[in-house]
């Protein structure tokens, strides 16, 4: 008998992976990028003892942080409280996150001698607290709730790599692609190598999904996405695919990028308010599942006009399987706890009033 025969019933961690593969739900699945932050009162008195960089290298803490939004929240997924930049750290990185700026790389990568001194990644060892911090939440997480582990895309941390920190305009990433092609290339197989590994060891150590973070990709052109980025989230999406577990391929600015990023690959693609969901899942084919789409600023409005924006994502997505109710981008520090618990009330109210009617 299918698990979702009545509507109080729900597998463990069926919801959230149940969408992910287009099947029924009883109730569209929420949860929000960046849901463990700065926002959260009980994330903050942590964050008085411990630099983020801390938090992320004891897996108590950031089992912890991980947690705090699954009790306060009622969401239907947790995200593992680490940072796409991880990774770069054992490649020889110095990284800091400086307050108020975010972070800064302290040794940008911007010719081919950097590159070639990039150290190998031994991920088992030298990103074992990360695991251990899935192992720890996999365990204190109710049955109900899914847990995603997550990486950048080779783009992205490119980007960061080169720019030394966040950009606006990515000039030198791009003066980089357009300039030494072959450097460029050599850099996005390293990360390639590293990013597949390291999501494999999250779905091995108990993450039940993963995101694929192309944050900044929205600033290629359909013809350099397809050039200089493409090819390498191919190798990280196979890689993790393999490993049976549902994939979300997620960027921001990508209206014109969407059926590239489909193309290459993700059971579940994320859209951000840039574009309406139902005319990016048209595009996309309804062979995908689908995430958000919710502006991050439509928590700082007035309760009903937040309402009427959730109501009109969820009239978008028509009850069709495989929508997953989240944010276009990561939660603001300055949205009020009350305002994300009201959107998960109203995504769950929503679908159960559907049910009775």
């Amino acid at each position: 008998m299918d698990g979702l025969s009545r509507a109080d019933e729900t597998p463990p961690a069926g919801r959230f992976l149940r969408a992910c593969r287009r099947q029924p739900v009883d109730r569209t699945p929420v949860w929000f990028m960046r849901q463990a932050g700065r926002y959260m009162p009980e994330y903050r008195a942590v964050r008085e003892k411990h630099s983020l960089l801390e938090i992320c290298r004891q897996p108590e803490l950031a089992a912890e942080v991980t947690l705090q939004p699954v009790r306060a929240l009622g969401v239907d997924a947790a995200i593992l409280f680490a940072d796409i930049l991880l990774p770069l750290i054992p490649m020889g990185i110095d990284l800091e996150f400086a307050p108020g700026e975010g972070p800064v790389i302290h040794s940008p990568v911007r010719s081919a001698n950097d590159i070639e001194r990039l150290r190998p990644v031994q991920v088992e060892q030298d990103l074992a607290h990360v695991l251990r911090a899935v192992r720890l939440v996999r365990g204190e997480l109710p049955a109900p709730v899914a847990l995603i582990g997550f990486a950048g895309a080779p783009f992205t941390l490119a980007s960061y790599m080169v720019e030394g920190g966040a950009s606006r305009d990515f000039r030198r990433t791009k003066q980089l692609m357009y300039t030494d092609v072959p450097a460029w290339h050599a850099l996005m197989d390293k990360l390639a190598t590293v990013l597949a590994d390291y999501l494999v060891a999250q779905v091995r150590a108990g993450a039940q999904a993963v995101q694929l973070f192309d944050s900044w990709v929205g600033a290629l052109s359909p013809d350099d996405y397809q050039a200089y980025a493409q090819p390498y989230s191919v190798r990280v999406l196979e890689a993790v695919s393999r490993e049976g577990g549902p994939v979300i391929h997620f960027g921001t600015g990508t209206a014109t990028l969407l059926e590239l990023m489909r193309d290459a690959g993700g059971d579940v693609i994320g859209i951000d308010w840039r574009i309406p969901l139902d005319r990016a899942w048209e595009r996309l084919g309804h062979g995908v599942a689908v995430q958000g789409n919710l502006d991050p600023a439509a928590l700082l409005a007035p309760r009903p006009e937040l309402e009427r924006r959730v109501e009109r994502i969820l009239d978008q997505a028509g009850g069709r399987p495989g929508h997953i109710f989240n944010l276009g981008h990561g939660i603001l520090p300055e949205t009020p706890v009350e305002a994300a618990r009201a959107v998960v009330e109203r995504v769950h109210a929503r679908q159960l009033q559907a049910e009775k009617a």
